[in-house]
């Protein structure tokens, strides 16, 4: 295995090889982030028997109920990292404020954004879970970071992932060259590159949604996905397959290896949100692996990675994978739609209808 595959430190350090001028701090930091993934992959594997399923009986910024995992999830993210001196602050789902570096540390040049653990809601059914991260230069390198510093456009990413705990770990990741992907060998305790250079095909005949929010989406978001269902003898002319598996984690993975379009939109359920994703460390992040992985990410109004940031903990809604199906739906929320209905008079060639021409 060590001769025949490149491991995850050897591709960093190729990666910096690209740029002599580089400190190799970033690299360091994106292995730290590896050790906490691996710490998680553990306790997650361990199931029931490492006793940490169930819930925290505790609420967390977001309004939800933390689970056990999700606390010691956030844990190892923040032990893994704030030693080092290569992270000036941090910014995590779980806490409501940035994390301050002790003060026995020093600061880094780099600010880390990170969801601990993705789709904790499946974990006490054994379904795929996942953390995500994403890494920002800190405009004051080795200061105390303000708030305001974390609020950085995606674009200004310099590296951003996610791993994944399913029959396999894995961490997929983008430092600006391109999607890869590296699989732990539990045996060895290294990840290995096994997927170079990951592409999306720019078309697809599968989607992914919440299809019970249905009644509370968004006109462009109603029409697409009629269309979707109506198959075959549809507008579209093909049928699709729907998929939805309440982790952002495993379902970029499985657009990333299969293809397909992912749509989390603004509804009007909660109509104070602007969606229900987090932009700084779950949007941006997947953002910037499907865009280089030739994808498109789209509020449906608007890139993803152009958005400005308003507050470390901002919400909004999200349309990613092939790029065709994306730009699909960002063209409808500028045309107006009238749903189906099921009710024969006012159907599209119902009787009023006529008699309204």
């Amino acid at each position: 295995m060590l001769t025949e595959r490149t491991t995850l430190v050897q591709f960093l350090i190729e990666e910096r090889r690209r740029h002599p001028g580089a400190s190799g701090e970033l690299n360091r930091l994106v292995v730290d982030v590896a050790l906490a993934c691996k710490a998680i992959a553990n306790r997650v594997a361990g199931g029931a028997l490492g006793g940490a399923l169930g819930s925290a009986d505790e609420v967390n910024v977001q309004g939800e109920t933390q689970q056990k995992l999700d606390v010691l999830a956030n844990d190892y993210f923040l032990r893994a990292t704030e030693w080092s001196g290569y992270v000036a602050g941090m910014v995590s789902e779980e806490l409501a404020e940035p994390y301050r570096i002790p003060d026995c540390f020093p600061r880094g040049k780099y600010l880390l954004v990170f969801d601990p653990l993705d789709g904790s809601s499946n974990i006490d059914v054994n379904v795929s879970v996942g953390s995500i991260f994403s890494i920002l230069r800190a405009p004051n390198p080795g200061a105390e970071p303000e708030r305001e510093d974390f609020l950085q456009q995606g674009t200004e990413q310099v590296c951003a992932g996610y791993a994944i705990y399913g029959p396999s770990t894995m961490i997929v990741l983008s430092m600006g060259t391109g999607v890869h992907a590296f699989t732990l060998d539990p045996s060895l305790g290294e990840f290995f590159l096994t997927r170079e250079s990951i592409k999306i095909p720019a078309t697809t005949g599968e989607f992914a949604i919440n299809a019970s929010n249905q009644r509370f989406w968004e006109p462009a978001v109603q029409q697409y996905v009629s269309e979707c269902l109506a198959g075959r003898s549809g507008p579209r002319g093909k049928d699709f397959n729907m998929r939805w598996v309440a982790s952002l984690v495993a379902e970029t993975h499985r657009i990333l290896t299969r293809g397909g379009v992912f749509l989390y939109p603004r509804d009007s359920k909660e109509p104070a949100k602007a969606g229900r994703l987090r932009l700084l460390y779950e949007a941006n992040p997947m953002a910037l692996l499907i865009e280089q992985a030739g994808g498109s990410a789209s509020t449906g109004r608007q890139r993803v990675l152009d958005v400005v940031p308003t507050d470390i903990h901002q919400r909004i809604s999200l349309v990613f994978g092939a790029s065709e199906e994306v730009a699909r739906v960002a063209s409808y929320h500028d045309q107006p739609y009238e749903p189906p209905t099921t009710l024969p008079l006012y159907g599209t060639r119902g009787l009023f209808r006529e008699v309204a021409g």
